[in-house]
């Protein structure tokens, strides 16, 4: 009996490691992608707990025991942090069992792609991992963030440290959206990153690079062009926080299977997507070779249950303060880890998400449960996907 075929369209981290793993099960796979072999460049990170074990741990670049955070003042959290090295990242998820195909995919359907030449590729499952690049509506929630790798020995005295998000204010008057400095360790130096975690509409980079360089030297000093995404000294970050309200809901009877962080595997509420979408990529594999529907293993009951609840989360981000932030993160990192991981990590946890929800607002002043209560009820209105 022959393996089943996959198509996979996208070699980014979530469609590349989908084609690695399900050639590693011995599906037969091809990965369409116009330049599968592009450099990647993006600084990825997640919670040490969240790398899957079929991972090699030589692609990280840094690991830490624990995490930092201000809000404001400073809290040591006892969850450690990987931060990988691209290059190597994109080693380990290794296409050998996989039939690369260098080139576009001028049209997809579930079973079907076609080739700009009119080739059709044709497979029992196709996937679309393309992300949301090229996508662009600033109606949509986006996380923005500009950064700069120091590569100056511990200019700010941190050392090794993984500090996920300092809410202390920075210099001078800020305009728009609040902003937070995370700061990690990296094959290239150490990121001095300024991120306004969501905005609609997003933050400009021009003044998240504004706010860096007040900051931090090592962002001041930099010799930097914001205009430039690839120079060796700058990171930029600018992604909608989510494609479309229901990803499991198809847009038409034959739409493929999307994957990663446009087909809804990223917390809209974080904007973390690489170590959700490595988490997926088995269950997807699983179902393909099974003969099962991927769609409805990749969205079970509790996984929409809980991707509704971090939508609620989001639109509740939306509607605060830089003040009324802070309060809300300070709730936030008082809980036992446990609870951190059941909102930041799971996708199929909808309990553990309404608890640590729950536990949050007890923790918040009365005036933020106020405005939580008031933002929560807007985004639970008639009309919205159950």
């Amino acid at each position: 009996m022959n393996a089943p075929v996959l198509i996979v369209v996208g070699a980014g981290p979530a469609g590349r490691a989908l084609a690695h793993r399900a050639g590693a099960a011995g599906l037969r796979v091809t990965l369409v992608d116009p330049a599968p072999d592009r450099p990647w460049h993006a600084t990825y990170g997640m919670f040490s707990d969240d790398v899957p074990p079929w991972l090699d741990y030589a692609a990280a670049a840094a690991r830490t025991d624990e995490t930092v955070v201000y809000t404001p003042a400073r809290r040591r959290l006892a969850r450690g942090y990987t931060v990988f090295d691209p290059v190597r990242l994109q080693r380990a998820l290794s296409l050998d069992s996989v039939t690369v195909v260098a080139a576009a995919a001028a049209s997809i359907t579930a079973t079907a792609v076609t080739l700009p030449d009119g080739t059709v590729l044709t497979a029992d499952c196709v996937v679309d991992a393309r992300g949301s690049a090229g996508r662009r509506d600033d109606r949509l929630p986006r996380q923005s963030a500009f950064g700069v790798f120091d590569s100056s020995p511990d200019r700010d005295g941190e050392a090794g440290e993984a500090v996920l998000m300092d809410w202390r204010p920075a210099v001078g008057d800020a305009a728009g959206a609040p902003s937070f400095s995370y700061r990690v360790p990296t094959a290239r130096g150490r990121l001095v990153e300024e991120t306004c975690l969501a905005a609609q509409p997003p933050l400009a980079v021009a003044e998240l690079e504004r706010r860096a360089r007040a900051r931090h030297p090592a962002a001041e000093t930099a010799d930097t062009d914001v205009a430039d995404t690839h120079t060796a000294d700058v990171e930029i970050v600018d992604f909608p926080l989510l494609d479309r309200p229901c990803p499991w809901r198809k847009a038409g009877p034959d739409e493929a299977l999307r994957f990663g962080a446009a087909g809804g595997l990223m917390n809209p509420a974080t904007g973390y997507s690489v170590a959700q979408s490595l988490a997926a990529v088995d269950v997807v594999v699983a179902a393909v070779a099974a003969g099962d529907d991927p769609r409805g293993a990749l969205w079970p009951l509790r996984a929409r249950l809980t991707y509704r609840l971090q939508l609620i989360g989001l639109s509740v981000l939306l509607g605060l303060s830089a003040d009324d932030l802070v309060r809300f993160f300070d709730a936030f990192f008082r809980l036992s880890v446990r609870r951190q991981r059941a909102y930041l990590s799971a996708r199929d946890d909808a309990g553990g998400v309404l608890a640590a929800m729950a536990a949050v607002f007890v923790r918040c002043p009365v005036r933020l449960q106020v405005r939580v209560a008031t933002r929560t009820a807007a985004a639970l209105r008639p009309g919205r996907c159950p």
